[in-house]
């Protein structure tokens, strides 16, 4: 099973890219680690940036995506461009979305933890929690 962890930070998606197969994890490799919204106001901006997305998950052949959620109130409140690029995503026809909430993200990363160090992966610093999304939702469907 493909997936793509997604985080959403200002105007752009970081992106992870993971394979489950046999119950081995693989970090695929990826032309981009992020697709950034250069105008959230912009409805033209809008629409290329999900072709963009999308475009990129057919090139790699992603099914299902999973996306970190944030909280909509409070102290770390999501900006309001981040639920724009949110509601893109989710728009895409033929991809499967899924929302995972941060707690849920913790607790399985507690029941199934990284076998390996995040620094060893070889992908980026800000791709983690991206990565760490993707991974959490693999380990719950295995």
């Amino acid at each position: 099973m493909k997936v793509c962890g997604v985080e959403i930070k200002a105007n752009e998606a970081i992106v992870s890219l993971l394979n489950f197969d046999q119950g081995l994890v693989d970090i695929l490799d990826c032309r981009s680690t992020r697709v950034s919204l250069r105008d959230v106001s912009s409805a033209e901006q809008l629409i290329q940036f999900q072709k963009t997305f999308k475009k990129l998950m057919e090139d790699y052949g992603i099914g299902h995506v999973v996306i970190r959620s944030r909280p909509m109130k409070g102290k770390f409140q999501g900006a309001s461009g981040g639920f724009k690029i949110e509601a893109a995503l989710q728009l895409i026809e033929g991809l499967s979305i899924e929302l995972l909430e941060p707690q849920t993200i913790k607790e399985q990363l507690k029941k199934t933890p990284l076998p390996i160090d995040f620094s060893d992966t070889g992908l980026k610093a800000f791709q983690e929690t991206a990565f760490m999304t993707a991974y959490a939702c693999l380990m719950s469907k295995a």
